[in-house]
């Protein structure tokens, strides 16, 4: 194993718009990332070193609704070095899920999967992730060793709380920090709920797609550092991961720009907590395996 120490992106995403439309991408704001993003565009945008580590793994996160578009991710993870881990969709609500993961673990590339997610910042209904079927689900997915990525708005944060209340066994990871509402300045609400999630042990949470909860055009390290202050007294650098949100990035200055950004907020860390934050909480959530060994024939990391 090498002792180049390593940075994992814990959260991408790709798309191909010519074999899957991404009808999201039709929103006002999106054209800049209207347009078909590969793990080589990713290669290419992620140059930019964080205290030392170069980009060595990384997690592919679902998009769509789509059982299709997860059967392409796994598909992706087992062909490229790059990716250690796929989070995926199912349909939740399903009473057929234990058999979907099944098929879909024992599918090319189905050992990558470590986690499942739906966007629940979409959903309208506030209890949505209380819902009876969905807890069933979830259940499942917790009984098939998968954790589950919560993508929720800080206003929807109680949802995630009431999810770790309620499932104390299944793994959490907070997608995006809870997307704070950073151009708007008031973040007490996010910041007592978040605090709230944090307390529950089984719970981690990305520093993520922050830049696209600022002003775009405008946002400074200064803008993200109130945000970082309360994850950090949160959830301490053992529980918190690095996440570009690669190619959602771009809309606000783009994966290097970040990667200098989250630099300057470590600056007071140690290295132990440098590593947690870069690669080892990231590692442990997703069973990660080294670089040189995570794409041979057997199971990754079962």
């Amino acid at each position: 194993m090498s002792d180049t120490p390593e940075l994992v992106d814990s959260h991408h995403h790709v798309w191909n718009l010519g074999h899957r439309p991404q009808p999201w991408l039709e929103d006002p704001g999106h054209e800049p990332i209207r347009r078909t993003f590969d793990t080589a565009g990713l290669r290419s945008a992620a140059t930019r070193p964080i205290a030392g580590r170069h980009l060595a793994s990384s997690v592919v996160v679902q998009c769509l609704t789509s059982l299709p578009e997860t059967r392409e991710l796994l598909a992706l993870a087992d062909k490229d070095p790059l990716v250690g881990a796929v989070v995926g969709w199912v349909d939740l609500t399903s009473l057929a899920i234990g058999e979907i993961l099944d098929e879909l673990c024992a599918g090319p590339g189905g050992s990558y999967l470590r986690a499942v997610r739906h966007v629940v910042q979409g959903e309208q209904d506030p209890e949505w992730l209380q819902r009876p079927a969905v807890e069933q689900g979830l259940q499942t997915v917790s009984e098939r060793g998968l954790g589950y990525d919560v993508l929720v708005r800080s206003h929807q944060l109680g949802q995630a709380v009431r999810l770790a209340e309620r499932l104390p066994q299944l793994p959490l990871v907070l997608d995006h920090a809870g997307k704070p509402a950073i151009a708007g300045g008031d973040l007490a609400d996010w910041e007592r709920e978040l605090r709230q999630l944090a307390g529950h042990p089984q719970v981690r949470c990305k520093v993520s797609g922050l830049v696209t909860e600022t002003e775009w055009e405008k946002w400074t390290t200064a803008d993200i550092r109130p945000v970082w202050d309360v994850l950090l007294s949160a959830f301490g650098p053992q529980r918190l991961m690095f996440g570009s949100d690669w190619p959602v990035c771009t809309l606000a200055g783009g994966w290097n720009r970040w990667a200098e950004t989250v630099e300057e907020l470590l600056v007071d860390c140690s290295e132990s907590e440098t590593r947690s934050i870069l690669a080892g909480t990231a590692t442990g959530f997703y069973r990660l395996c080294p670089p040189e060994t995570t794409h041979e024939r057997t199971p990754p990391c079962s």
